[in-house]
């Protein structure tokens, strides 16, 4: 089934060019986020660079669906290289976003860099949620970083971010 839906969103978008509708920001995200849970990453950065070159700006919610579909794909250099972009075209990531990077991170194995975005995040007064140290200490797992990863646990304690069972 999971197939079938992104093939249809596609479809869908390009009826909508067929009839000379040209799609907006929601039907794109719409569509991106269809990718994303057909884990098809390359449709969704194709989707995202069409978007802008029609002149479409993203939002955040777009590029979070791109992240993820990147992290699904285990595309981690490719996700987050979207966080900069999103920041050149004025749109500002979100826990959401952080999430998704650092959880791509972590499927490839990048426990350094996972550790640098969630600095990032906190430099730019985005406060981590359970999800995001979960992300985090996981990466921190794979990367064999046990006192970082005791510490982010600690520090969710601090902050008030009850840990969970994954946790």
């Amino acid at each position: 089934m999971k197939g079938e839906q992104w093939q249809q969103a596609l479809g869908l978008l390009a009826e909508m060019r067929s009839v000379n509708l040209l799609p907006d920001a929601i039907a794109y995200g719409a569509v991106i986020s269809a990718c994303e849970k057909g884990e098809q990453w390359q449709q969704a950065l194709g989707l995202l660079a069409e978007m802008r070159s029609a002149g479409v700006l993203p939002h955040v919610v777009t590029y979070n669906a791109a992240i993820s579909a990147c992290e699904k794909g285990e595309q981690w250099q490719q996700a987050l290289g979207l966080l900069p972009e999103m920041r050149s075209v004025g749109v500002l990531p979100n826990v959401f976003t952080y999430t998704a990077a650092i959880s791509a991170c972590d499927k490839g194995k990048q426990s350094q860099q996972a550790l640098e975005i969630l600095a990032e995040m906190r430099s730019v007064s985005v406060l981590p949620d359970v999800m995001t140290y979960n992300a985090a200490i996981r990466a921190c797992e794979k990367g064999e970083q046990l006192q970082q990863a005791l510490g982010l646990l600690a520090e969710m304690r601090k902050i008030g971010a009850l840990p969970v069972v994954i946790t």
